[in-house]
């Protein structure tokens, strides 16, 4: 086995049982290996925890980029519409589960939590980059602009308040998402 392989066995458990049961047994378990030989291929835990929120990261986007058949959008609204629908679906949902975990760690000030938080946002952002309409006079002043509205309608959406979510993104003259 190789770092490689290894990836998405431990993707797979992460999404499917959250990171409270990313510790080594569980996840060499999943993996079909042992947790010396996650070690000798990550080095450490906070390696291995690294590399793994980063491959989710890639995946999360590559999934995106699929759902979008790699065309961009001729606005930034419709990119953030487009973004948001296929963000919806529930083939995504798990991800969206482990970001919220991640995100709720690091506003706690769970060890580890807020690095993960942001090498998977800088992960993002230089995707949502390269979703900017071709042109764009700010690309990346606009990916922040985007993740932000992205942001907080999957936030308001999980917890139950999607009208205002709605209504904000109306409000914005950007998408009726």
């Amino acid at each position: 086995m190789s770092r490689e392989t290894l990836l998405p066995l431990l993707a797979s458990h992460v999404l499917g049982s959250g990171l409270g049961q990313a510790s080594l047994r569980p996840l060499a378990k999943a993996a079909g290996t042992s947790d010396r030989m996650l070690l000798y291929h990550f080095g450490s835990k906070e390696a291995l925890i690294t590399d793994l929120l980063g491959f989710l990261a890639r995946s999360y986007a590559g999934a995106l980029d699929a759902a979008l058949a790699g065309e961009r959008a001729a606005t930034r609204g419709q990119a953030l519409a487009r973004i948001l629908q296929h963000a919806r679906a529930p083939e995504m949902r798990p991800f969206m589960q482990l970001w919220w975990e991640i995100v709720a760690g690091s506003a706690r000030g769970v060890e580890g939590y807020r690095p993960a938080a942001q090498a998977m946002m800088g992960e993002l952002l230089g995707w949502l980059e390269g979703q900017m309409p071709e042109g764009d006079p700010d690309p990346a002043g606009g990916a922040r602009y985007l993740l932000t509205l992205i942001e907080g309608t999957l936030m308001l959406s999980a917890i139950g308040h999607e009208a205002s979510a709605r209504d904000g993104l109306l409000a914005s003259g950007l998408a009726a998402a």
